[in-house]
Parts: C-alpha cells; structure tokens; sequence
C-alpha cells in the first residue's frame, strides 16, 4: 500500500471574504496551520481573484475580489506564508488549477486536507475536483465557514459526507491527534 502523503490546502482565507459570518473561522485556521506547520507537513495556500468579464460578473453580477486588498490573505496568516510549498492564485472556485495539479503530482500529495471560505464554494468544489482526480480529500469541519451564513456551511458538509464520504469530514483536534484522517495512527 503506497504511503499517504497529504497536504493542508488553506483555500481563500482573504480580507475580502470576511464578513460577520466567517470572521469567526480565522482563529481556527490559524490553529489548524500552526498545528500542521508544527508536524512538519505542507502548505499550500490559494487566493481567488474575480477577473473582469467572469463567470462571476456575467452570471451573477458579482464584481468583487478585483482589488489587491480583498485579494490578499488575511494578516493573521502571515507568519505562515513563508512556510507555504505555494500560494495558488486562481481564477475559479476549484484550488484545481494547472499549477496546482502540477504541484500535486510533482510533490505526489495522495490526500488534501481542506480548511477556508466558503464552505459551499471554493472548498466544496476544490474537495470535489480533488475526489475527481484520485487524490483523497478531507475537509476540517471547524476550520471552514461560509460568507452566506451557518446555514450554507452546512449545507455544504451535508453534500460533502454523501459525495466524499462522511468519515472524510474531520475537526482540527482529530487530525492533528492523529485520531482520524491521513494522520490516523501517526503513520502518514
């Protein structure tokens, strides 16, 4: 059996996605990530940009995260850029971007672990292409929130646990413990 090699993806923890709804979910990621760092495992942070004439504007009129300041990732998360294999600037809601399946298979990562905003966007969609291409997602149920409220979170992990299996929705304490996930019995 191959050894699992997974990687934690911090998917659009930006200023411009901070509302009143996922403000509360920075403080756990940055546990989640320091936690990780401390393990000595990767890094990959993403951040969104909402290009003119998108998907975003032409369907649903949305315009934001054009500017450098909403596109930059929270300032709680600077002490980790540097640790970070990559920051992944995307386009689209899915980290599945040709740098970033580059990455993946360059580094041969077998799982993704998932932490950010929104639940019901960029992570769900990220887990979903990670699933579609054969590398094992998992998503940190307290370290993700959505800009839409309680309610689209979860939502989201709902559709998750019956498309990438529930046993593949974890919390930052039963990962970092090794009790669940890719670092069950300390052996990834």
């Amino acid at each position: 059996m191959k050894s699992r090699r997974p990687v934690l993806v911090v998917v659009d923890v930006q200023a411009g996605f901070i509302n009143e709804h996922s403000q509360g979910v920075v403080p756990s990621v940055v546990r989640l990530v320091k936690g990780w760092v401390a393990l000595g495992r990767p890094l990959v942070f993403t951040r969104f940009f909402n290009p003119p004439d998108s998907p975003y504007e032409h369907i649903t009129g949305w315009t934001g995260l054009r500017n450098p300041e909403e596109q930059r990732l929270v300032d709680e998360l600077d002490p980790f850029i540097q640790a970070a294999a990559a920051v992944i600037n995307k386009p689209g809601s899915s980290a599945f971007t040709e740098e970033f399946t580059a990455l993946v298979k360059g580094a041969d990562w077998t799982d993704i672990v998932l932490a950010g905003i929104d639940t019901d966007a960029c992570v769900y969609d990220t887990a979903l292409a990670a699933y579609h291409s054969g590398v094992r997602p998992w998503i940190i149920t307290d370290a993700c929130a959505s800009t839409g409220g309680p309610e689209y979170h979860e939502a989201a992990l709902l559709l998750a646990g019956r498309n990438i299996n529930r046993r593949h929705l974890l919390t930052t304490e039963s990962l970092l413990s090794g009790k669940g996930g890719p670092l069950e019995g300390g052996t990834a």
